[in-house]
């Protein structure tokens, strides 16, 4: 096969969008918007065109990826012909995305480059039937259903305007066709911009092959314009990811009110109860229980068969096997061992007004009801911290001691 190069558009503004941030580093299910092709096309050599806040998206992407500047933004095509001083040699296919689809799976991107290799064409358009296509360029065919045109919402006519298959603004060019077209296509009066479907029509009245493939996917059409497409989006992820999870041996009690965002491991037989929010790089292990009302926020570990309860929360934490947090607890920056309990209101004070600082609760401690550790503590194997004791920051509680009072002091061992 050919080689490809996979070709990202990402340098509109989203002035629908109504932000400073760039749309394509918009959350959904915790991950940038513009990740998501990244990693939809990740073994492929990709450039990503950037404009609009640069800077940011390429902070927020890292260097996986090659970035080309779009310093004016002079529309689709005028985006691909800044890739072209990168690929003067290259004379495999191009595949062209954009950078605001984060619906887009793999099987789909496979499944137009099939197709493109199996019809040798110089471009292969990517279409999809919507119920409502409003806004989408329209693919006109002649009678006999082959492709002869992509008519642009504001230039379709009457019958045209009822036509349910659009242009979804993913395409397979050869490269030395696309950029023999590019070099021919025109400014548009009236928008000031080069399109990229004007390459498409110059094609055809070449007699080059254009050929289509359609997805069956609604949803791979489906791009970020507004905050609203963006909750949706967002639902749809989520939704994929639960399902995955319960696909994969998790039971999630009510998947309406669980939110687990994109890049968590749970292992299998654990149980997710209601109105419970896992963040992105959350790992937690088998046979666990987690929730109602808890939440897990990114750099947590669970170990297995540990439990976490209602209304807590655990940040950047690790916790051993078969440890209990039942009730209205918060532990932040902490390392908690094997069969440790904590009871219910404990606080580990991470926080000075400075720095995050460290607790560390060594295997089989016992931390009472409502006790505050102010970070950073260290807490031995075995020992107790009493209820509604504050144990300072700096203290160390040896093995098998117990400590109690407002400060703490030792009692026992």
């Amino acid at each position: 096969m050919r080689e490809t190069r996979a070709i990202i558009l990402a340098a509109g503004k989203g002035t629908r969008m109504k932000s400073q941030v760039p749309k394509v580093l918009h959350q959904v299910a915790g991950k940038p918007v513009l990740r998501y092709i990244v990693d939809v096309v990740r073994s492929l050599k990709t450039y990503v065109v950037v404009g609009h806040g640069a800077a940011q998206v390429k902070h927020a992407i890292g260097d996986s990826v090659e970035y080309v500047l779009q310093n004016k933004l002079l529309g689709t095509g005028d985006a691909l012909r800044r890739v072209q001083p990168y690929l003067k040699s290259f004379s495999g296919t191009l595949l062209v995305l954009c950078g605001d689809t984060p619906l887009l799976e793999p099987t789909t991107v496979r499944r137009l480059m099939a197709r493109h290799k199996q019809a040798k064409a110089a471009a292969t358009v990517m279409t999809a039937i919507v119920r409502q296509p409003f806004g989408y360029g329209r693919i006109v065919r002649d009678a006999q259903g082959n492709f002869v045109a992509i008519r642009e919402q504001k230039d379709a006519g009457p019958g045209e305007h009822k036509i349910h298959e659009i242009n979804v603004g993913m395409y397979c060019f050869e490269a030395k066709a696309a950029f023999e077209a590019l070099r021919k296509i025109k400014l548009n009066p009236k928008k000031k911009e080069y399109y990229l479907t004007d390459i498409i029509k110059l094609l055809l009245s070449c007699g080059k092959r254009v050929s289509t493939w359609t997805s069956l996917d609604e949803s791979a059409a489906f791009g970020i314009n507004t905050r609203q497409d963006l909750a949706q989006a967002d639902g749809i992820i989520r939704r994929r990811i639960l399902n995955q999870l319960m696909d994969s041996g998790v039971t999630i009690v009510d998947p309406a009110t669980t939110y687990v965002e994109s890049g968590c491991k749970i292992g299998t037989d654990t149980i997710i109860y209601p109105c419970t929010f896992i963040h992105r790089d959350v790992v937690i292990g088998r046979k666990c229980s987690i929730g109602p009302f808890a939440r897990l926020r990114p750099g947590t570990r669970i170990g297995d068969a540990t439990e976490i309860g209602n209304f807590t929360e655990v940040s950047r934490s690790r916790l051993g096997r078969q440890t209990v947090m039942k009730h209205f607890s918060f532990l932040g920056d902490a390392m908690v061992g094997n069969a440790v309990n904590i009871g219910a209101g404990a606080v580990t004070a991470n926080y000075d007004g400075k720095d995050k600082n460290k607790t560390v609760i060594s295997d089989g401690a016992f931390i009472g009801s409502d006790a505050v550790l102010v970070a950073p503590v260290t807490v031995g194997a075995k020992a107790v911290v009493g209820a509604g004791s504050v144990v300072k920051k700096g203290t160390r509680v040896p093995s098998g001691a117990v400590v109690v009072g407002v400060p703490a002091r030792r009692i026992r061992g």
